[in-house]
């Protein structure tokens, strides 16, 4: 007998199993499951009332807030299907995203309808503006209040069209540094495997409370919403990033699952109330990203208390591919169990792997030869919408070629060491950003380091690193430059370096290196390997 994979049903679930337990934490409210079900419920009649139908899409511009959460089972319930949209582009950028998206409804937070507002007009298949509440405004002229309208409809379950396991459920646009921002389109049946793997690998049960840190525009916050529903556990929402907060909610709410990007980490360990904030419970922290040296996890998890976790996954994966898992037959000191940490980790459930060279053919598992990660499994997007050329690009013979370029140990254990477009080719040998900037990270005086080809005469190009100083900290050129060629064979060292005091940064966090790399490549051309 074959039974459908339908995201709401995690939330069904909930409601049956765990009707009184808190649900969601947001600021002042708290709702239980039974709560949140009927409010689920209520959208989902609002949306058919208003001529949403399956099939049709609903675009979201929130931060993580109920409102945002509850509309990932409301919008699809009825077999419709969420937008969620970074709130951290220009007016010019949502208008091509919520026109290419052909979105009926779009859902704005009162303190983001600004943003919108401008490109109001050219939003051609937009039937209805509602306004999401937000702590300081509930109300803004020309737009729905979301709140009161949402009063009027009935909490009874709604009529549920049928719905096959492949029918769209999200499309999420990529951030958009390399062109225009493409859609991946998810599946009821991608984002469902991938809270099962949630679920198998990360452990998760009732007893968990996620503080979620991630944006749930960003491949819906990682898959989290749906793993800590299904297992009827509690969301702790956040609408910005501010460490002192953070800190407070993990103690108050007794936070035992965050996932975060790098950046995260970094303003948390080094936010002053960092050196007070112990706590008793068990916390893990899912950190995906580039993979950090074992000093600093061992920060994270001797100075925070925290158990880390390595992640590495990508829009197109739903997100998650690799995890850091510890098998039981290998040598179990610190130091070992630190170094598989920082690894991207081994492959998933439900998934498959492969490194490969560019002909093709699957590189030697010796942790050392350099080929490109490609991915295939059930939690691999349908393509991108309306973008079959984009999708035949990076989806080859059933493989999703992820660009990232890595190694594999005898272990399976996967090494990302860089962007396939960020590898630098000096003098014919390929240097791994990420790994340089391991190195400047342990310098005392540096906070975070990016390192960038740069054009060189002799060898084609040049490491150059780009750093942000901690505060109250000095460190020369001279004295950077010097300190990687003690701890780095000399080709892989910076030949320069310079200091900023931001980096240009895409909405998770991410360093935009194209950025970076271009006032030194005017009118050049920067070979992609």
């Amino acid at each position: 007998m074959k039974h459908r994979m339908f995201i709401p049903d995690f939330l069904k679930r909930a409601v049956t199993y765990y009707p009184d337990k808190t649900a969601v934490v947001d600021g002042d409210i708290r709702l239980t499951y039974r709560q949140l079900g009927e409010r689920v419920n209520k959208l989902s009649n609002m949306l058919i009332d208003l001529g949403i139908k399956k099939g049709d899409r609903v675009a979201y511009l929130a931060p993580n807030t109920l409102q945002k959460l509850e509309g990932m089972f409301g919008v699809t319930q009825i077999g419709a299907v969420t937008v969620p949209l970074n709130t951290r582009l220009i007016p010019s950028a949502y208008a091509y995203i919520i026109n290419h998206s052909g979105a009926k409804v779009l859902m704005v937070d009162a303190d983001l309808a600004p943003l919108v507002e401008p490109v109001q007009e050219e939003l051609v298949n937009v039937d209805h503006f509602i306004l999401l509440p937000s702590p300081v405004q509930k109300e803004r002229e020309g737009w729905i209040s979301y709140e009161t309208l949402l009063e009027d409809y009935s909490a009874e379950t709604p009529p549920i069209p049928e719905i096959d396991e492949m029918d769209l459920a999200s499309i999420l646009y990529t951030s958009g540094t390399t062109g225009p921002p493409k859609g991946a389109m998810h599946s009821h049946r991608s984002l469902y495997f991938n809270a099962i793997n949630g679920l198998i690998h990360v452990r998760v049960t009732d007893n968990d409370v996620l503080l979620h840190i991630l944006p749930l525009f960003h491949v819906n916050g990682w898959g989290t919403p749906f793993v800590i529903t299904a297992m009827g556990g509690t969301h702790v929402m956040l609408r910005k990033i501010d460490p002192p907060h953070i800190f407070d909610l993990i103690e108050q709410e007794k936070v035992s699952l965050a996932c975060m990007a790098p950046t995260v980490i970094n303003m948390l360990l080094h936010d002053p109330k960092a050196k007070t904030a112990r706590i008793s419970h068990h916390l893990k922290a899912i950190v995906a990203g580039a993979a950090p040296p074992p000093s600093y996890i061992e920060r994270v998890e001797e100075f925070l208390n925290w158990e880390f976790i390595q992640g590495y996954g990508a829009t197109e994966t739903a997100p998650l591919v690799l995890l850091t898992q510890f098998k039981s037959h290998m040598d179990p000191s610190i130091e070992n169990v630190r170094r598989i940490k920082a690894k991207a980790g081994m492959c998933m459930m439900n998934m498959d792997i492969r490194v490969v060279d560019e002909a093709g053919r699957d590189v030697l598992h010796d942790g050392e030869q350099i080929g490109e990660l490609i991915v295939r499994g059930n939690n691999v997007m349908e393509g991108y919408w309306r973008q079959q050329e984009e999708t035949d690009k990076v989806i080859k013979d059933g493989w999703y070629y992820t660009g990232d370029m890595a190694t594999i140990d005898e272990e399976g254990y996967v090494d990302i060491v860089d962007r396939k477009k960020d590898i630098i080719i000096s003098g014919g040998e390929n240097i791994s950003s990420i790994e340089v900037e391991g190195v400047i990270a342990r310098h005392p005086a540096i906070l975070e380091a990016a390192v960038i080809a740069v054009p060189h005469e002799k060898w084609g190009e040049v490491p150059h690193a780009i750093c942000i100083v901690k505060e109250g900290k000095t460190v020369t050129e001279e004295e950077l430059v010097a300190f990687c060629r003690n701890n780095l064979p000399s080709f892989k060292s910076p030949k320069s370096c310079s200091f900023v005091q931001n980096f240009p940064r895409t909405a998770t966090g991410k360093i935009r290196k194209m950025e970076l790399r271009n006032p030194f490549w005017s009118g050049r051309e920067k070979k992609v390997n």
